[in-house]
């Protein structure tokens, strides 16, 4: 398992990077192939290619992931893969390499893989825009989903998610001479700043919606009045009627200063996970794993979609660890044999419902 892991972390595949992201494909499909007897296939998209493989006969369990990863090329060269104390560190490696990993040599020691098909998109860390819609499709033909994505906190499982989802707010005013005449400007970093403390307002905490500006830019010099300024916005929900409130609230947005012009768009593009999403499949843990448990998190994977078409969906089945998408990204090696096992005794169970 360390090998394998080493070879898709020395592969660098960030989101995007179209030529990484084949790179890391055909690396993936070799893999599966060498493991799994068979040959995956490729599905090309704007996004990167998507790995889907089947082991035939009739679709009874997706095990669902993602090859890209959230680090620029070159982040290896800084942080090599390393495996000590325990501990295998290097870019991807929590989310979500390890939990590809873990899968294949599970499904490797099945006798029978009839009825078991994987897909790993290239686009899951940047919306899983072109992916959607082959996810939910083979999701439904399925009946039930593995979702490979890290653990939570001790290798707990994720029975719930929050939706959530990104919104821009472009603010267009007019550009001056910040000494000379600025009463002829409309400044548009003060009126983002006004939107920031509206924004701030729209969440509500108490009841699991977060509303939280990310990220700002504005302004071309010292001495010019902004004529442009632009903030992102994360959204996080737990409830269908939260999202439409967030998303009603985000779109009527206006500014104070009349002579100046906002524009929002985004959306919350994943649905909410609910607990109950997972109903069905805890149970079959509780047969092979009866101490794990389960926990609802804040953040979002490609099982909302899967749950939000009604199929059953449970998550956080790949590597234990912790640091997603951070520097001291890290898993645990030792639990990597257990955590095989663990696909391995689900997929059996959800193959062979009678045995």
């Amino acid at each position: 398992m360390l090998a394998d892991l080493r070879l898709l972390v020395e592969i660098e595949s960030p989101s995007l990077d179209l030529d990484a992201l084949r790179t890391s494909a055909d690396a993936l499909a070799g893999l599966i192939e060498r493991r799994l007897g068979s040959p995956a296939t490729l599905i090309d998209s704007p996004a990167g290619p998507h790995v889907h493989w089947s082991g035939g006969g009739e679709p009874r369990v997706l095990l669902l992931g993602h090859h890209d990863t959230v680090f620029p090329l070159g982040t290896l060269a800084q942080r090599p893969f390393t495996v000590a104390d325990g501990r295998a560190t290097g870019p991807g490696v929590f989310d979500m390499l390890g939990g590809i990993v873990q899968a294949l040599h599970g499904l490797a020691v099945l006798d029978d893989l009839a009825g078991v098909e994987l897909l790993f998109s290239a686009d899951e860390e940047v919306g899983s825009l072109d992916s959607r819609e082959l996810i939910e499709e083979r999701a439904q033909a399925c009946g039930a989903v593995l979702v490979l994505e890290p653990s939570a906190d001790g290798g707990v499982l994720k029975t719930g998610r929050k939706g959530c989802g990104t919104f821009e707010v472009v603010v267009t005013g007019r550009a001056a001479h910040a000494g000379l005449e600025p009463e002829n400007g409309v400044n548009a970093l003060v009126e983002v700043a006004r939107q920031v403390l509206a924004i701030d307002g729209i969440g509500r905490p108490e009841v699991g919606t977060t509303v939280t500006p990310t990220v700002a830019v504005a302004g071309t010099a010292d001495n010019v009045v902004p004529a442009q300024a632009r903030i992102r916005v994360d959204v996080r929900v737990e409830s269908a009627e939260e999202k439409e409130r967030v998303e009603a609230a985000m779109a009527a947005l206006a500014p104070v200063d009349d002579a100046a012009v906002v524009e929002v768009s985004g959306a919350v593009n994943r649905p909410p996970m609910p607990e109950s999403a997972s109903a069905t499949l805890m149970p079959l843990v509780e047969h092979i794993a009866p101490d794990l448990g389960g926990i609802a998190v804040g953040g979002g994977s490609d099982g909302n979609f899967t749950a939000a078409i009604g199929v059953p969906t449970l998550d956080g089945l790949g590597a234990v660890g912790g640091g997603a998408h951070a520097d001291h990204e890290w898993i645990d090696v030792t639990a990597m044999p257990e955590r095989a096992r663990l696909v391995s005794g689900l997929v059996a169970a959800l193959t062979n419902p009678n045995a």
